[in-house]
């Protein structure tokens, strides 16, 4: 892959994290309050369920299997964590806390596609931490308990989502679109049951509440999980997997363009050190390999 190309798709694999940035604003400005499980269900199963319908296949022998399991881990169990994290946590502090992503990406990209642990995206990972905590975290800031543990459950649900995606891949004779679609649908269904014992859905829906969803649905879930797994498709998991520290700087900026929220000099030296953290990680995908020249053959004297 050229040096092009490989700019184009980590161009294309942002847009995701940047997509999810915005989740947290959406949630807490659009969204009815403590409805995270009717807000994942509500997000993921109308856009799986249409992107199914247009696909006109359903999985087959063992990707039936395949397809249950990616969609707890992209879709059921990341929605749920990452919705109740953005509920009880600062947009910013929730991207903090599933920063550790990427280092569980390496784990167990070693164990399971036998990638190679190097110690410059051990170092990224320290960078990008230290960017996030930068760009968040303030004084004297209380952080309960549960949005840290749900946080730190969405990272490692997601990391295992990746990974296994990597892997598997998906069936040749399907979509990208189709692929998707199933994800959302097996996320979206597990969650119904649980969001109507523990929340139920509301009774009435503002304009603000239906504009919240639709986003999130469109283009939250179908958007952004299309071109999430293409990126996944085409690049490293280690390399997709940084490219999430994106997320935490979408969020920051929203809240500066949108709410009118002050950026600090150490939120701006956070987005600047984020920014360097993924440079880091990116920078063995542009080293060149050494032209090899063929040694010319010297004629035969007949």
């Amino acid at each position: 892959m050229s040096n092009k190309q490989l700019i184009f798709w980590l161009l294309i694999a942002m847009i995701a994290p940047t997509i999810w940035g915005s989740t947290y604003i959406v949630t807490t400005e659009l969204l009815p309050a403590d409805k995270p499980l009717v807000a994942s269900v509500l997000r993921a199963l109308p856009a799986g369920i249409l992107l199914t319908v247009l696909g006109h296949t359903l999985p087959r022998g063992i990707w039936w299997l395949r397809v249950t399991v990616l969609g707890m881990l992209n879709i059921g169990g990341f929605f749920y964590c990452l919705f109740v994290a953005a509920y009880l946590l600062p947009g910013g502090v929730a991207a903090l806390v599933m920063s550790c992503q990427p280092i569980i990406v390496m784990l167990l990209g070693a164990l399971l596609l036998n990638d190679k642990l190097q110690v410059r995206h051990f170092v990224a990972c320290l960078v990008g931490a230290i960017g996030i905590a930068l760009l968040v975290l303030e004084p004297n800031m209380v952080l309960p308990t549960a949005g840290i543990v749900a946080g730190l459950a969405g990272a490692v649900s997601m990391a295992t989502g990746i990974v296994l995606t990597k892997k598997w891949g998906k069936p040749s004779e399907v979509s990208l679109y189709t692929f998707t679609g199933w994800q959302l649908v097996v996320g979206g269904l597990a969650l119904v049951p649980i969001a109507l014992i523990q929340e139920g859905f509301p009774t009435t829906l503002t304009s603000n509440n239906i504009i919240g969803y639709t986003y999130l649905s469109l283009v939250g879930a179908l958007l952004a999980y299309v071109l999430w797994f293409k990126a996944i498709e085409k690049l490293p998991v280690v390399t997709v997997s940084f490219i999430s520290f994106a997320s935490p700087l979408a969020a920051t900026l929203l809240g500066f363009f949108i709410l009118g929220e002050v950026l600090t000099a150490s939120q701006i030296a956070g987005a600047l050190v984020i920014v360097l953290a993924i440079a880091i990680s990116q920078q063995q995908l542009f080293k060149k390999s050494p032209t090899v020249i063929a040694p010319t053959k010297t004629p035969q004297k007949v």
